[in-house]
Parts: structure tokens; sequence; C-alpha cells
């Protein structure tokens, strides 16, 4: 086993201490290795949580180069006929402004957190999120702050983006992304069982019409040829467009259209790391890169328990 394989390997044993199971995809130059521990293999199925966000975003971005969109462009424009979208001190809510969570909208969709704290054992609870409850939903929001004010992380807007998308190109959602961003589709018969941090069984979530935010699945494999081809091809019109998009949050993180960035303490390296994590009732998941080491790492998890500091922890050591 390569000392690439062993770091990913120890990784997931650890890791796996505490959860079901767990996948490591490490990245290093031309290297690349992938091991699992627990209850799951290398080749297995997982939701990907937030993660979507990260293919939401780099779709706009390959709509926008063709011409399908811009990154200006009002979302009343791609909604319905009718719906009604909030602005604020007359600056209305845009797509970069969805894709980088500075629309000024909430979270959750506007009531929808009162039911979850009504209903908390609710087993799928965004399967309700259809176009018409987020339509109804958008009209009684107030945004927080002006669009393209402040960074304030928001499901609602990935959702909302990625339905706005899905009507301009006339194609549902996950055929959309899968065909603008080259994410295979997985085979369902590998998606593997999920569980709650106590080890409870728990059942797939659906999205509806908020897919956008996080319902896609995917493999460590296809995960981690995605942040090959972030590494090998940063000039790709569609994917330079998703990082030259920054919105400042302070002085060491911001926002890409998708991505989350950070910059490291100097004690820990300087390091630039471009990441996304995600969680769904039964998963944790994780991929991050950093394009000045060309190292990258992804971390699938079947415990909904976080494992962002070890992912992060990890990329460093990649890029130490």
């Amino acid at each position: 086993m390569t000392d690439l394989g062993s770091l990913a390997q120890q990784t997931a044993d650890d890791l796996a201490r505490t959860r079901a199971g767990v996948v490591v995809a490490v990245l290093s130059g031309d290297d690349s290795e992938i091991r699992s521990a627990g209850r799951v293999t290398a080749d297995d199925v997982f939701e990907i949580g937030s993660i979507t966000k990260v293919f939401t975003a780099l779709t706009l971005a390959r709509m926008t180069v063709d011409g399908s969109v811009s990154l200006g462009e009002p979302l009343a424009g791609l909604l319905p006929s009718g719906a009604s979208v909030p602005s604020r001190d007359g600056v209305q809510i845009t797509l970069q402004h969805l894709a980088t969570h500075t629309a000024g909208l909430p979270r959750l969709p506007t009531g929808m957190l009162k039911r979850l704290l009504l209903h908390p054992n609710d087993p799928d609870p965004y399967a309700r999120c259809t176009t018409d409850m987020l339509l109804a939903a958008l009209a009684r929001t107030r945004l927080a702050a002006p669009p393209g004010k402040r960074f304030r992380y928001s499901n609602f807007g990935a959702g909302l983006l990625g339905l706005a998308l899905a009507r301009r190109a006339g194609t549902p959602y996950t055929q959309l992304v899968l065909e603008k961003t080259g994410l295979p589709q997985p085979d369902p018969s590998l998606l593997v069982q999920g569980h709650t941090r106590r080890g409870r069984e728990t059942p797939p979530w659906h999205l509806a019409d908020l897919a956008g935010a996080g319902a896609l699945h995917s493999t460590a494999a296809d995960l981690l040829a995605f942040l090959r081809r972030q590494l090998d091809d940063p000039d790709d019109p569609a994917i330079h467009l998703t990082r030259s998009v920054k919105h400042q949050i302070n002085p060491f993180t911001w926002v890409h259209l998708g991505w989350m960035g950070r910059r490291l303490h100097a004690r820990l390296g300087s390091q630039t790391q471009l990441w996304h994590n995600g969680g769904t009732s039964g998963f944790t998941s994780f991929a991050g890169f950093d394009p000045e080491h060309r190292t990258a790492v992804v971390l699938l998890s079947s415990t909904q328990r976080l494992m962002d500091k070890e992912a992060g922890d990890l990329l460093r050591a990649l890029s130490a």
C-alpha cells in the first residue's frame, strides 16, 4: 500500500470507529487512492447533501457561458408568471446572488422551520418542497439584507436556483445537472443505508423541487474525478467563471459560485482550500481541493456525523 493509500485507510479506519461506514478518496498530483472502512465499500453510492450546490452552481456557469442565462439576470424572469420575488432597497435577487448565498434569503423556506420544530421526527422533511410551496414561501419572505451585501447560507436560495435553471432549460433538474457537469448517474441499487448520529437507520431523503440544494447521489470515485477536472482544467470557461466570482466573508473565508474558500492561518501552512460539505438525515460528506498544491479529498459517511475537521486536516497534510 502506498503512503497515499495508507493515509486514506488510516483516516477511514479512524472515522469508522464512530460511524457505520466511511469512504475516503485522496489525490496528490497524478496519484490517487480510495479506501473504505466499516459497512461500506469504495463503490457504494451516498447521498452527498449540500455538495449538490457545487454542481448547481457549475450548471449556472455552463448555462452562462453558452448564453442561456446570465449571472446578473433577475430570478423573477425564470419563475412562473406572477411569482412574487422579494427585493430590498430596490435591489432584485439575481442568479449570482443565489449561487453565492448573498440573496438575503433565510436558510429554509419561510415557514418550514416552524414545521420542522413541530414535527422533529419527520423522516422526509423536504418531500413537500414543491414549486407551489416554494413560491408561496418566497412571496412571504422578507430579505435580511439587500441582495449582494451579506453572506447568509441558504438552502432555500440554492433550491430556487436549481428550479430556475431547470425551468429555463426545459429539463428536469437532475438530468440537467448531470448533462452540464459530467457527473455520472449512479446506480440507485448501490445506495447504502444511512444512519443517524446514534446509529438508527434512516430512509432516503427526497427534496422535490428544492433539489438544487442537496438532492444528488454519488460515489467517491466520481467525486474525486470531478475534483481532478477542477485541478486539471482551471481555464475551462465555466470552471474559471465559478472561481472568478468571489464574495469575501471575512479576511480568511469567502464564497465563489458554489465553492466555499478559506486561507489557512500561517501557522497551519497558509494553504488555500476550496471545499463544500454536505449532510442529510443519514449521511455526511466533504469534497475539497487545494489548487496551488494539486491535492484533493473526498470523504463520504453513512452516518450523520460531521467530518469537516478531519477532512480539512487530511487535505492540509496532503499539501504540506
